[in-house]
């Protein structure tokens, strides 16, 4: 039974349909709003906006900017020798939070997965293949997640890559810095002695 007005009841299903937020979450967020709606509603509306009108997905890496090319592909201080690959923006937000890579990126909006019906034309493939094959570029790091279809998918750009003059690599798996060995699962502690190495 709605309690709130149709409009109401409208803006809480469209903010329950973003990730992480439930009904609740959302019921929460538009009290939220609608009490501060001069300080916090009419900006984020205004900056909703301009975003539909300005954010573009940059045509080199697939980033979202808004600009074309996006600022990192523009950065003279990247090192663009080293592509690292991703399956999706947050992957690209993610590694750039930790500051811990120079090089450029390339975004492939997904993975191969073929019961969901997804295969590699779905995927931007075929723009990795050809920056993979300029001469500037010396390395291309597979940063796909440790899932059977991003090891699928790691294996078939490799095979893709093959005949491009580059060094392939992929991140490390295992156990992460500070992490207990009694709390992780099973698949981590099986890639972390896997993965040994010498000390």
């Amino acid at each position: 039974m709605a309690v709130a007005g149709p409009d109401i009841e409208a803006l809480i299903r469209q903010l329950a349909k973003l990730p992480g937020l439930g009904p609740r979450s959302a019921r929460r967020a538009v009290l939220d709003l609608i009490k501060k709606k001069e300080s916090l509603m009419v900006p984020l509306i205004q900056s909703m906006e301009r975003a539909v009108e300005s954010v573009k997905i940059c045509g080199t890496c697939g980033n979202f900017d808004s600009q074309d090319p996006c600022a990192l592909c523009l950065d003279p201080k990247r090192d663009i020798s080293v592509i690292c690959v991703v399956e999706d923006v947050a992957d690209l937000w993610a590694l750039e939070r930790s500051a811990s890579f120079r090089g450029v990126y390339h975004v492939t909006g997904g993975l191969l997965s073929p019961l969901d019906g997804v295969g590699p034309d779905d995927l931007n493939i075929s723009g990795l293949v050809a920056r993979a094959g300029a001469d500037e570029v010396k390395e291309v790091v597979l940063a796909l997640s440790a899932t059977v279809d991003g090891q699928s998918t790691a294996h078939y750009l490799a095979d893709r890559l093959d005949g491009a003059n580059v060094a392939l690599s992929g991140l490390a798996h295992g156990v992460p810095v500070g992490g207990e060995l009694d709390y992780l699962d099973d698949g981590t502690l099986s890639a972390a002695m896997k993965a040994r190495r010498p000390v």
